[in-house]
């Protein structure tokens, strides 16, 4: 772990000396009272003194931070020290400091962590900083930061070392830090609805809710392998069945898929349920939620997103055969066509199947020729039964579910639908899964028995839906990557971390 590095040999050495010296490299029990912003917040009123007495050495506190510049000056010194809220200057001088001011010049460096006492002043330049009477030292980094005007610029080590882009980068930790907003505003909008939050496994006996291959795990004490989920969906539904109207989840999924700048196996996602409401109520719903959004995060209505101006005033709708035709350009003779709809997309190099049915083959033409162009909020409506085994049938079109997708900046933001709570024919739909799944469709879902017993004993009309909290984040920061808004992203491995099973 600590290679024969001069630097962090260095660092080691200066920690040694601090012992030495009876002093903790790593010290603790010391507070700290002030956050930068609120320091110089509330001291603002130090800059409109009388020139020659821009100070207040009625006033003590304690700041601490992480060390980010250094600047000696023989018997004084500057420093600027960062928090989670900013950065503040600190003096130093040997007057005040005496040996202790030795003491930090031979063995403090950027990186460190320390804790000032002081009390406010003006610099000559005009800078409201801390005057500092009393230095302690809590956290002798080993090893160095980045140099500065280069920053940490490789992407791959930002991801890895997640720790160390949050350090220099306060674009990043600002990111994050709206994200954590983001999910707060989510809960408190769903929860002003009425809505209950819950909590369901995360370990499933039977992998539903969704068509997406499973990670598989193995519990040893009940002998038997189990499932990391890839949706909440059945269980939510269970709840609705006993009683609960309106409930959602704001949880982590599994998706054993690949990745790529929209995906992640592991991904965070809120699905939430409203008895007595249908797919159209919950399309009306989550444009409020973005209105709310909007307004709380302080965002304009025109937003740019990976080079795109989205405007969220301005949300459509179009069903789903619509939008093959008008969008992807599909003649509208060969969208309800198997056969020719198939000869299609084999000239247009769309890799497919032996045998497709057309709710599949109008799946593939919409993923190649329409998602991309959806940059505007758009709503698509009327999604074919074949790819919507959860969702209630069209009472006017059993061909058609009841269902939407929210499309914003080319990615798929929310899916949801009426949810069909017909127990004999949900089992059927499970079959027909079950015999894809035995064909080959690893994604396919499996029948679930004591979900199709909870349906039995009646669940209301109900509307559901999902919404990936990960690419919400993506839209409202500006972030083209899902990387990018995750703080421990999948990554491939390196070499040394590669393991074969056994």
């Amino acid at each position: 772990m600590f290679r024969d590095d001069i630097y962090k040999a260095q660092r080691m050495q200066k920690a040694q000396q601090l012992r030495e010296l009876g002093i903790n490299p790593y010290g603790n029990g010391i507070a700290k009272e002030m956050t930068s912003n609120t320091f110089l917040q509330q001291f603002q009123y130090v800059q409109t003194m009388a020139e020659g007495e821009k100070k207040d050495t009625t006033q003590s506190v304690q700041v601490a931070g992480r060390i980010k510049f250094i600047r000696l000056m023989g018997k004084a010194a500057f420093i600027k020290i960062e928090d989670m809220q900013g950065i503040l200057q600190a003096y130093l001088s040997k007057n005040e400091l005496d040996a202790m001011f030795e003491t930090f010049k031979k063995n403090i460096e950027v990186g460190d962590i320390v804790a000032l006492r002081g009390f406010p002043f003006v610099t000559k330049t005009g800078e409201l900083s801390l005057h500092t009477l009393e230095l302690y030292f809590l956290a002798k980094a080993i090893n160095p930061l980045p140099e500065k005007y280069h920053g940490l610029v490789d992407i791959e080590l930002r991801y890895r070392q997640r720790y160390l882009d949050l350090i220099m980068n306060k674009e990043v930790r600002d990111s994050f830090v709206m994200r954590s907003q983001i999910v707060s505003c989510v809960r408190h909008f769903f929860e002003e609805k009425g809505f209950l939050e819950v909590e369901t496994p995360m370990m499933h006996p039977i992998p539903g809710g969704a068509n997406a291959k499973p990670f598989v795990t193995y519990h040893n004490a009940l002998n038997i392998e189990r499932y990391l989920r890839i949706a909440p969906e059945l269980y939510l539904k269970r709840l609705v069945v006993g009683g609960f109207e309106a409930v959602f989840e704001i949880n982590r999924n599994f998706r054993n898929e690949g990745m790529d700048h929209s995906h992640n196996p592991e991904f965070t996602m809120i699905e939430f349920y409203w008895a007595y409401k249908d797919y159209k109520d919950l399309m009306v719903l989550i444009q409020e939620l973005f209105n709310i959004l909007l307004e709380v995060l302080k965002l304009p209505k025109v937003l740019n997103f990976n080079h795109h101006n989205i405007n969220f005033e301005n949300f459509q709708t179009i069903s789903y055969t619509n939008a093959l035709i008008e969008i992807g350009g599909i003649p509208s003779d060969i969208v309800l066509d198997e056969e020719r709809l198939y000869v299609y997309l084999l000239k247009n190099n769309i890799p497919l199947e032996t045998k497709m049915e057309l709710g599949k083959l109008q799946s593939e033409a919409f993923d190649a020729f329409v998602e991309h162009q959806l940059i505007n909020p758009t709503f698509i409506t009327e999604f074919p039964i074949a790819i919507s085994p959860l969702a209630r049938a069209n009472d006017e079109n059993p061909n058609i579910a009841d269902r939407f997708e929210l499309f914003i900046g080319g990615s798929e933001i929310a899916n949801g639908f009426s949810e069909l709570n017909d127990p004999l024919e949900q089992y059927k739909r499970f079959e027909a899964q079950v015999k894809a799944k035995e064909a080959g469709d690893e994604e396919a879902q499996y029948m679930d028995e004591d979900y199709i017993n909870a349906l039995c004993y009646g669940m209301p009309p109900t509307a559901g839906a999902g919404i990936g909290i990960d690419r919400l984040v993506m839209l409202l920061t500006n972030q083209p990557n899902i990387k990018d808004v995750i703080l421990f992203p999948a990554l491939k491995p390196q070499k040394k971390e590669i393991r074969t099973k056994e």
